[in-house]
C-alpha cells in the first residue's frame, strides 16, 4: 500500500473517531474541500467549520471504504458514510477524490446526492 493510500485510510479513521483536530492535521494550509453539491471551501479555518458541522452533530460516525485506488498523487475512494444523528441512521454513498501534496491533503472532493442527505437529515 502506498503512503498516499495509507494517509487517506488514516484520515478516514479520524472521522470515525470524531477527532476534529486529528482530521485537520491531514490538510495542507491552502487545502480545498469541495462537497460537489455545494461551493468549495478553501483554507484550514473554513474546512474546520465544515468538518465540525458534520462531526459535532453526529452521535457516531462510521465511514466504510468499499474501494480505494490511486494514480500518481490522487487517491480515489468509494465509501459508505454512516452517521447516527439525533438517534436516526444516515447512510450516504460517496465517491471521494483526495489530491496529496507533500504528505498532506491539498484537495478533497466528495461526490454524492444531496437529496439523499437532506431526506435523511430533515428535522
Amino acid at each position: 500500500m502506498s503512503d498516499q493510500t495509507q494517509l487517506v485510510r488514516d484520515f478516514i479513521s479520524k472521522f470515525n473517531e470524531k477527532d476534529v483536530d486529528g482530521i485537520m492535521a491531514f490538510f495542507a494550509e491552502d487545502a480545498v474541500y469541495h462537497n460537489m453539491p455545494s461551493d468549495p471551501v478553501t483554507g484550514l479555518e473554513g474546512i474546520r467549520q465544515l468538518v465540525s458541522f458534520f462531526v459535532d452533530r453526529a452521535d457516531t460516525i462510521d465511514w466504510e471504504i468499499t474501494h480505494i485506488a490511486q494514480t500518481d498523487n490522487t487517491v480515489l475512494t468509494e465509501r459508505i458514510d454512516r452517521f447516527i444523528i439525533k438517534g436516526n441512521e444516515v447512510v450516504l454513498p460517496i465517491m471521494g477524490a483526495f489530491e496529496i501534496r507533500d504528505g498532506k491533503i491539498a484537495a478533497w472532493r466528495d461526490y454524492f446526492d444531496m437529496a439523499t442527505w437532506q431526506r435523511q437529515t430533515a428535522d
